[in-house]
């Protein structure tokens, strides 16, 4: 669906991008009526110190609530405040290096401290369930 390479559908010729462009809704409208929340996060599990952990970091974002406060539901919210961040932490030197780096190279707690900050407050559990 994502080609721009003329197909024949139907006896028309199409291209399945423009044409999944034009029966999908406007991305723009779906913030005043989307509901619910998102949660995104990581389930981890190994040993520290010889001993088995479990652990887990979430965010829990309202759609509504990211509409009332930025016009926009919160799967928009979730994908740019953390590259707002990242983009804030090597434009001040917090994150620096010469070549290429991998985000997981980097100290993670600034990074951690403008989520909360930036309305992304995350939370741990020191006991998930694991999930197969």
């Amino acid at each position: 669906m994502t080609s721009i390479d003329p197909i024949e559908y139907e006896g028309k010729q199409i291209i399945p991008l423009q044409f999944l462009k034009a029966v999908l809704p406007d991305p723009a409208s779906l913030g005043p009526r989307t509901k619910g929340k998102t949660n995104i996060g990581c389930i981890m599990q190994g040993k520290k110190d010889g001993k088995d952990v479990r652990y887990y970091v979430y965010n829990i974002c309202d759609h509504q609530e990211c509409y009332k406060e930025v016009g926009s539901q919160a799967v928009s919210y979730t994908t740019g405040v953390p590259a707002m961040i990242g983009t804030m932490m090597l434009m001040t030197g917090q994150w620096k290096g010469a070549g290429v780096y991998n985000i997981e190279e980097f100290d993670p707690d600034p990074f951690m401290d403008a989520l909360n900050q930036w309305g992304l407050p995350w939370k741990e559990s020191f006991d998930p369930a694991l999930v197969e």
